[in-house]
């Protein structure tokens, strides 16, 4: 590896692609994120303009399960162990 951590014989088309591509799952995850979190926590039929306590409580522990997730699952394909 070079001493910016780019492999070595990369050229800048292909460190594009992979920036992009790394956008691009970053994007999805939010947005899968987002709508997952969005559908558990918050009633369907809207009552006030602002979320109440109890959906913000419920959106900050979906979020962050979420991210520990993500990051185990993450952790684990690094590692190439198979999922428990």
């Amino acid at each position: 590896m070079a001493a910016n951590n780019v492999p070595v014989g990369l050229d800048k088309e292909q460190i594009f692609g992979m920036a992009e591509k790394e956008m691009e799952y970053r994007v999805e995850l939010f947005n899968k994120l987002t709508h997952t979190c969005f559908n558990k926590c918050v009633e369907k039929k809207y009552k006030e303009s602002e979320l109440n306590m109890g959906e913000n409580s419920c959106i900050d522990r979906c979020v962050s399960k979420y991210w520990q997730v993500t990051n185990l699952v993450g952790q684990l394909l690094g590692a190439g162990r198979p999922p428990m």
